[in-house]
């Protein structure tokens, strides 16, 4: 029996060719549906492109944009096929900084947490392929910090990538600059806003990279204008009407998306990897291309 939008379906009262191709036809819906969301889905990256405007934000410096990356959970037979396809896409529109939100590896479930650090060479090999006028750069997730957060520090630095660890670091266009501040992981590390935010003058604007995104709720207290993170994978399977399957500590508040938090303005990466299932459903791997402003409002 079949109920839809109320009506009842009784399948028996259908002749059995019709009820046969009926059967068949469910069958090949699931089939596609579950198609999709192992084989097209994951390795389908999309671009978001999303405007800020920041009260602190130089006006020299308006219209610089940043791509915003996240957990790629690096693997050659799944996680790796998103990042080939994301490396010419970031290309293409030229950011003038790349940010990259961490969990470049995965925690193995089971044995020697410190051999998912392996992956992390690989990785960066693709990673360095992006190009940006200002560089490339990135703090730790709870993955990279539960493997091995020095290894993976010394493959992504060895690419020419920044890993920021509870330090600051001055960008500077025409004459103007802002701070890109990162904090080590939330979970799994120590993170310290006023050891990272020690060497910004008053006055000035501040990017942070932060995994979780849920660590809005503290970093509003500091003086900060925009917070990127990752680490939900936007909950990676996501079935109408229902909330995400799954989401871990520090992402079960600002799962995806834009939100305001106080005077903050935070922006949660869908991630480009998987993680536990090799599978993604109505939240495809994400590009974020950030645009940023100096608002009118001061």
């Amino acid at each position: 029996m079949l109920t839809a939008r109320g009506i009842i379906f009784n399948l028996s009262l259908i002749p059995t060719t019709r009820r046969r191709f009926l059967g068949a036809a469910v069958a090949a819906g699931l089939v596609a549906v579950a198609g999709d969301a192992i084989l097209l889905e994951p390795n389908r990256p999309h671009i978001v492109r999303r405007d800020f405007f920041l009260p602190r934000w130089p006006e020299r410096m308006n219209g610089f944009t940043i791509a915003l990356l996240s957990d790629f959970h690096y693997d050659p037979y799944f996680s790796a096929h998103p990042l080939h396809a994301a490396i010419p896409m970031v290309n293409d529109l030229r950011p003038d900084l790349i940010a990259l939100t961490g969990d470049f590896v995965s925690a193995p479930l089971t044995g020697d947490a410190k051999r998912g650090a392996l992956a992390a060479e690989p990785c960066a090999q693709l990673l360095r392929q992006m190009r940006a006028t200002h560089g490339l750069w990135a703090v730790m997730g709870n993955h990279d910090a539960d493997t091995d957060r020095e290894h993976v520090t010394r493959a992504l630095e060895a690419e020419n990538i920044r890993v920021l660890a509870n330090q600051s670091a001055a960008i500077e266009r025409d004459g103007a600059r802002m701070w890109l501040a990162g904090v080590k992981d939330v979970l799994i590390d120590t993170a310290d806003l006023n050891q990272t935010l020690s060497s910004v003058p008053s006055g000035e604007a501040v990017i942070l990279l932060a995994h979780e995104p849920d660590y809005a709720d503290h970093a509003k207290r500091f003086p900060i204008d925009l917070q990127l993170s990752g680490h939900s994978h936007g909950g990676q399977i996501r079935i109408p009407l229902l909330p995400p399957l799954y989401l871990p500590p520090l992402a079960k508040k600002y799962i995806l998306g834009e939100y305001q938090v106080g005077p903050l303005l935070l922006y949660t990466n869908a991630g480009l990897g998987t993680v536990e299932v090799p599978l993604r459903f109505n939240c495809p791997p994400e590009i974020t291309l950030l645009t940023l402003h100096r608002s009118a409002q001061k």
